[in-house]
């Protein structure tokens, strides 16, 4: 599934082809998605121009000049190309959206987990109101995440998965960051002491950083919007390593499963 540094990524990649752009034509293809793409899309957004392209936890946002936003969600495997012609639609081509100087934009999604909807007021929208901040904010630190795990007792692997608490931190980028920090992902959220805490606050900020800088981490899905993968694959630690040595104390690296999800720790480096 793409994560924060892939959906950062692949705004990255779209931004500099289509902001400030006016939009000529938007061709639904398939609507059939998580919901339904709004039909209004083929007709009533056409010669609107795209103020700004940006980001929220793993949404991808595309402002218009007349105050609304596009909406758009990557599911399990979706993923964004752009095109300067009109090359063959491929299977699983949902939904198109063509500039005045020809450009394209290409939603592709196999498995249709993910979502293109539009809003007048995005913050306000149901899917955006209870998230919680960005984690490689300001608002986002040691402090903050101690005061809120206060009479959690969920896993703290599960604690910063989860959407409320901050977002886009996914089971991959997780599972790195407790390491980094030291910190068993199956304790509990509200025996980490405020120390670990500052740790894993700056562990997930440097995490998420690298990943974002290395393109995102391509394990099955996930691709560029200019089609390669990403590569911080290569830089991960304990992810997919079981039995694997430990980086630092060359002990085997141990999977167990929480809240259902594969999780990768030390047992000699985090407690």
């Amino acid at each position: 599934m793409p994560e924060l540094p892939e959906v950062e990524t692949s705004v990255n990649g779209i931004k500099p082809w289509l902001e400030g752009k006016t939009i000529k034509q938007i061709t639904i293809h398939n609507d059939a998605l998580r919901w339904q793409i709004p039909a209004e899309l083929a007709h009533n957004y056409t010669h609107l121009k795209i103020t700004k392209i940006a980001r929220r936890a793993k949404y991808i946002l595309i402002h218009l000049d007349d105050s609304q936003t596009i909406i758009i969600h990557l599911g399990m495997s979706g993923s964004l190309s752009l095109l300067q012609n009109n090359s063959t639609l491929l299977k699983h081509d949902h939904f198109e959206m063509i500039m005045h100087d020809g450009t394209r934009l290409r939603y592709n999604d196999p498995r249709r987990f993910g979502c293109i909807l539009v809003t007048k007021d995005y913050q306000k929208h149901r899917l955006m109101v209870k998230l919680g901040p960005e984690p490689l904010s300001s608002e986002f630190d040691g402090h903050y995440l101690k005061q809120k795990a206060k009479n959690k007792t969920q896993a703290v692997k599960n604690f910063i998965m989860d959407g409320k608490i901050v977002v886009g931190v996914g089971n991959i980028y997780a599972s790195e960051a407790l390491y980094t920090a030291g910190i068993k992902p199956s304790k509990s959220a509200k025996k980490v002491s405020l120390q670990k805490y500052n740790l894993l606050a700056k562990a997930i900020k440097t995490t998420l950083a690298k990943a974002i800088q290395a393109g995102g981490t391509t394990l099955k899905d996930f691709h560029n919007a200019d089609g390669k993968a990403g590569y911080f694959a290569q830089e991960l630690k304990v992810y997919g390593k079981e039995n694997q040595p430990c980086p630092h104390c060359s002990a085997p690296i141990v999977k167990m499963i929480i809240g259902q999800r594969s999780s990768f720790y030390c047992k000699k480096c985090q407690s």
